[in-house]
């Protein structure tokens, strides 16, 4: 994959990471560094509502991009070891200089390499594996195949989830939760569009997720407390969808 043209921009307080003028690639609020800027960056945290705190013990993410994910799951997280596979080597000197990205080779490794080649070869497994990488037109190539996915789920540890990021593939959306589904034997969960039209899917392959409507609340009230991240509104969209099943959501 070609690298990418990097652009960085400014407005209202809040500074974007651009592969290119119309594609934001991720944000952040300056005065808020470590928080989750984007809707859909924090919809891709839900899994915390889905397992039993602490969790994830390891967490691997395809794609850097300005860092939002990485440095919330590091600075929220503090349990939670981090390795993270970027492509383009100028992402991760940007989101070191200009996106506040930590250096802690103890807890946070960053490999410049393509995520579906790691996924492939190394026999690493993880509680977490979040998936948000595009080119600058926001095409996910390999990482949108059923063998990717396939390769994902051998890598989830017994309570382990994956989830993907959709952007960018509104015209294949179907297409690609098929993929998901039939990688995880159908075992996968598409969240309701959110307001910036993202779509998020979870999967998993081991221990049942399997959580009650009282419960969802209740973890989204404790997330909220702790860490500011509120996924409170994530849960009546939920219902609205028919996600959850006799008020319990199951995967």
């Amino acid at each position: 994959m070609a690298q990418n043209s990097i652009e960085i921009s400014e407005a209202a307080g809040v500074r974007f990471l651009h592969f290119s003028e119309e594609w934001v690639q991720g944000a952040m609020r300056i005065q808020r560094p470590n928080a989750l800027e984007l809707p859909y960056t924090r919809e891709m945290m839900a899994g915390l509502l889905l397992r039993e705190a602490p969790w994830p013990k390891n967490a691997l993410l395809i794609g850097l991009g300005a860092g939002s994910l990485v440095k919330y799951i590091y600075h929220r997280l503090p349990g939670t070891r981090i390795i993270v596979v970027e492509i383009d080597p100028q992402v991760e000197i940007i989101a070191r200089l200009h996106f506040r990205l930590p250096d802690d080779p103890m807890r946070l490794r960053v490999i410049i390499g393509d995520g579906a080649d790691y996924i492939l070869e190394d026999s690493t497994t993880f509680d977490y594996i979040l998936v948000d990488g595009f080119d600058k037109s926001g095409r996910a190539g390999v990482l949108d195949t059923l063998p990717f996915y396939q390769a994902c789920r051998a890598r989830l540890t017994e309570n382990g989830l994956m989830v993907v990021n959709l952007l960018g593939r509104s015209r294949g959306f179907q297409a690609s939760t098929q993929r998901i589904a039939k990688a995880f034997d159908g075992r996968s969960l598409v969240f309701p569009s959110c307001d910036s039209g993202n779509i998020i899917a979870f999967a998993t392959d081991g221990e049942a997720v399997d959580v009650s409507l009282d419960e969802l609340i209740a973890r989204a009230r404790h997330l909220h407390k702790e860490t500011g991240l509120n996924l409170t509104s994530t849960i009546p969209r939920l219902q609205m969808a028919g996600s959850l099943v006799q008020d319990r959501l199951i995967i």
